[in-house]
């Protein structure tokens, strides 16, 4: 008989995720190449040139940095840290997955605030994690929670939070000021911080600006430097912290062709600059494009922004039948709702015109 695996492995939720599912889309008869994807939040306007050609000289026979050394210095002077208190990941979602893995015992106390990125709460059950889980409500705007999160502290004193900020799928963006309260009123709890959508939040600050030795920060520059099928994160906090998701990863985690394109991406903060102005734009004719459908989508501070339909999931079908995915949001607990990316504007042109085909 063939061993069972861990019982908290068979109790672990599912999670859906943005992106094309190139099995699904076989089974329509749909070109990937020619299926528009507003599902994933990514940059759409892709890389600087640089990474193009900082990827043609990787020496792909040689083994990468296992430490990724000269990424981390790059980082570390973009941010004004030490290299001691960056570390790269193969995308944040490993990231994250290594702060469940180095900091959470079976029984702990944890709190995620939902609606939000379910990888959070599935890395936490495989650690058998207690979960406390202040959820913002569509009455509310989809607010934090705030008394809410903070009654879930002072009762549970638990290991770690996690908030993503702005948050997906919602787009609110919570002052840093509120997470830095909660760190300094709970300085035994871990808070992490997902800011992988913060450079698309105009203005926003980033809790780095303050943070305490108990916060630590996660980026992804699979989203705003348009990196995703190279995966590659980023976390930045105390370097005791850091230390320990180091001692929990595993080697070579980060390819070379990863680690190469992340420094020539730092180093063309123009290019990021221009595509993030287009975007903004973009996305405002987006939203009045939407509402002229007598759709209202939900304020957001991020690229994304949720849209009630009445059926995600039905309006997701008819709208992949003609080539345009967006996400449905059952997976967040809101099967009312879709989530679409803002685009290029000729692209969302072409989604604004199959809505109006479809109706609703």
């Amino acid at each position: 008989m063939l061993p069972t695996p861990r019982p908290e492995l068979m109790r672990m939720p599912q999670v859906a995720h943005g992106s094309l599912d190139y099995a699904e889309l076989a089974g329509l008869g749909l070109d990937p190449d020619r299926t528009l994807d507003f599902s994933a939040n990514i940059n759409p306007y892709g890389p600087s040139p640089a990474v193009t050609k900082a990827l043609a000289g990787v020496p792909v026979h040689r083994y990468p940095d296992r430490e990724a050394l000269a990424l981390r210095r790059a980082l570390a002077a973009h941010l004004g840290a030490s290299p001691e208190q960056v570390i790269v990941g193969n995308g944040s979602t490993e990231l994250l997955w290594l702060v469940a893995l180095a900091f959470v015992r079976a029984g702990d106390p944890v709190v995620v605030v939902e609606p939000t990125f379910g990888e959070y709460a599935r890395a936490l059950a495989l650690m058998g994690a207690t979960i406390y889980r202040p959820t913002a409500r569509p009455d509310r705007a989809f607010q934090v929670p705030l008394d809410e999160v903070a009654g879930d502290l002072r009762r549970s004193r638990p290991r770690l939070l996690f908030l993503c900020n702005p948050n997906n799928p919602t787009g609110v963006l919570l002052p840093p000021d509120s997470v830095l309260a909660w760190a300094r009123d709970c300085p035994e709890t871990l808070f992490v911080v997902d800011e992988s959508y913060l450079a698309f939040a105009s203005g926003a600050r980033s809790v780095l600006d303050g943070a305490h030795e108990n916060v630590l920060v996660l980026r992804s520059m699979t989203k705003d430097y348009a990196l995703a099928g190279l995966r590659l994160g980023y976390a930045v906090g105390h370097p005791e912290v850091v230390d320990a998701l180091a001692r929990a990863r595993p080697p070579w985690s980060v390819s070379a062709l990863a680690q190469a394109a992340g420094i020539a991406a730092l180093e063309d903060q123009a290019h990021l600059l221009r595509s993030l102005k287009l975007l903004a734009e973009a996305k405002r004719a987006l939203v009045e494009g939407l509402g002229h459908l007598g759709l209202e989508p939900v304020p957001s501070a991020a690229n994304f922004f949720l849209v009630p339909v009445g059926n995600g999931a039905a309006l997701r079908r008819a709208l992949l039948q003609r080539g345009i995915l967006v996400r449905d949001c059952e997976s967040f607990g809101l099967p009312a709702y879709i989530r679409i990316a803002t685009r290029r504007t000729e692209e969302n042109g072409r989604l604004l015109s199959a809505v109006a085909e479809v109706g609703l």
